[in-house]
């Protein structure tokens, strides 16, 4: 194609998978994929983990000034973790629920295909989920047992809230309340 050929196409003309969302999901992935190659899967993990626990405070905030509560419930704690992942896209559902836990599976990540053998990425995940928790149940534990990053066919992920014998015994994060 010559010069004077490509003058009268616009850029609005050219297919390019070019926006906002898949941009920053691109992003997270590179930097993630970054961290993970430089300083280690765990470590990635850690940096993520703390990116995590500060978007789990705000998005705990949101939720109970929206509700007009000062604490979340164990069941209103288990609809907001459900409606995040909804509303970033996500498909997460409750499989099973009691007094010490309460058990997500998940069929669509929010990161798409980009999280992808990123499995640092599900810090996100498990941060937000144990900081929502702990801020409003005193203690949680979040156990990722099975994750679309790590190549199962979805998501089950274990959120538990008193520090039973069963959760003792999952391997996973333990979070607690912060300090006020």
């Amino acid at each position: 194609m010559s010069n004077t050929q490509i003058k009268h196409i616009t850029m609005n003309d050219i297919d390019i998978p070019l926006q906002r969302d898949l941009f920053l999901r691109n992003l997270i992935r590179e930097l993630s994929g970054l961290l993970q190659d430089v300083v280690g899967l765990e470590e990635a993990s850690g940096f993520i983990s703390v990116v995590g626990q500060n978007i789990g405070h705000q998005i705990n905030d949101s939720y109970k000034q929206a509700l007009k509560i000062d604490r979340l419930n164990q069941e209103q704690v288990s609809q907001v973790l459900q409606d995040l992942k909804q509303r970033i896209q996500g498909d997460f559902y409750i499989i099973e629920a009691d007094a010490n836990k309460v058990i997500f599976g998940n069929r669509v990540c929010p990161f798409g295909d980009k999280v992808e053998n990123r499995p640092s990425l599900c810090m996100m995940t498990s941060n937000v989920f144990g900081t929502i928790a702990a801020e409003n149940a005193g203690y949680a534990k979040v156990v990722l047992e099975e994750t679309i990053a790590r190549g199962d066919g979805g998501c089950r992920v274990v959120v538990y809230f008193n520090a039973t014998e069963e959760a003792q015994a999952s391997e996973g994060r333990e979070y607690y309340q912060a300090g006020d």
